[in-house]
């Protein structure tokens, strides 16, 4: 059996997993979008979707089917080669992170991931940076100045709040030692980077919020100002592109957070195993934990003002992230046997 699996080209592996990642990761957005939606109905006492399908399982198909045949507009004014492309930049940088995110690992150390990057968080956020330019290029091309103002705002703020987020986890990198996520995971199989980070990790999750322009940062969008943001010219299935990046997003900075902070795939419980699909079902419920906290915090909190938003991020995250880092660094450097 062994020697026949040796015996398949690498590049069907490959392919294979990454088929596989595709599908899941499609199946999770659709049922995190459900799954959004019925968290939402229950704390707001309201019932949710519940009528396509058994308990509203089908509301993602018949979404979807909603969105294909939808008319599709192209403005006048706009710049239709850039306009067409945009989308299309934003969902391919949000998928391209699922690339290298491990998801377990086998008991001989084997990543179930697509592929092993030993920089493998330098590749997330700079695809992640990436993704800026579809928002920006989707405002800029649509000819329109609310678009505008939209993608004017998403940029500011994307690179405001992603500083501040890079600094938090240069924290963790540098207990870890290494750049590479599943090093980072096998580093936290004593103990968690969420509790010497502490700090770190609640400028992660304020940032990274802030990151996937979701409430109450979801200032980007903010209906009574620009009149749906960046996207208020687009329709139909270039709409719904950007739809899947954003939610894309969420799953990735909720993966990175149990990866980078809440130990991967290690259990929670000292004893327990924690490798192969044991180690998947703790990922899922770690990532998921934290998707729910994303759900909360829309259903709970108004939005920021811009202005707010900017002070905040420039005046208080980055400065707390920086003491922060040169912290962690005298630490390792004073006590490096406990690092």
């Amino acid at each position: 059996m062994i020697d026949a699996l040796n015996a398949v080209p690498i590049w069907l592996i490959v392919t294979i997993k990454a088929a596989i990642v595709l599908f899941v990761v499609i199946t999770t957005f659709a049922y995190s979008m459900l799954f959004e939606r019925k968290i939402m109905g229950w704390m707001q006492l309201r019932p949710g979707p519940n009528r396509v399908g058994p308990w509203g399982m089908l509301q993602p198909a018949a979404d979807a089917v909603k969105m294909i045949f939808k008319e599709d507009l192209t403005p006048e004014t706009a710049d239709p080669v850039i306009y067409r492309l945009a989308p299309f930049i934003s969902l391919i940088t949000a998928m391209g992170t699922f690339a290298i995110i491990p998801f377990s690992a086998s008991k001989d150390g084997t990543l179930w991931s697509v592929g092993n990057v030993n920089a493998g968080i330098l590749f997330v956020f700079a695809l992640t940076s990436i993704g800026v330019y579809g928002i920006s290029l989707a405002g800029w091309s649509s000819g329109s100045k609310f678009p505008l103002l939209g993608s004017v705002r998403s940029t500011a703020q994307m690179i405001s709040y992603e500083l501040s987020m890079s600094m938090s986890v240069i924290g963790v990198l540098i207990l870890a030692g290494s750049t590479a996520l599943g090093d980072i995971v096998h580093s936290q199989l004593k103990l968690w980077f969420v509790i010497p980070q502490i700090i770190g990790f609640v400028i992660y999750v304020i940032t990274a919020v802030a990151e996937t322009n979701r409430a109450p940062f979801d200032l980007v969008e903010a209906e009574t100002e620009l009149v749906g943001g960046f996207h208020t010219e687009y329709s139909g299935l270039r709409f719904g592109l950007f739809f899947i990046a954003e939610y894309l997003n969420m799953i990735t900075v909720s993966c990175l957070a149990t990866l980078l902070f809440l130990g991967g795939w290690n259990s929670p419980i000292p004893g327990l195993p924690s490798d192969g699909v044991i180690g998947l079902l703790w990922f899922l419920i770690k990532a998921g934990a934290f998707l729910f906290f994303y759900i909360w915090l829309r259903t709970t909190l108004p939005r920021f003002r811009y202005d707010r938003l900017m002070d905040f991020g420039w005046k208080v995250l980055l400065p707390v992230a920086t003491l922060n880092l040169i912290l962690t660094a005298v630490a390792v450097a004073l006590w490096p046997a406990h690092a």
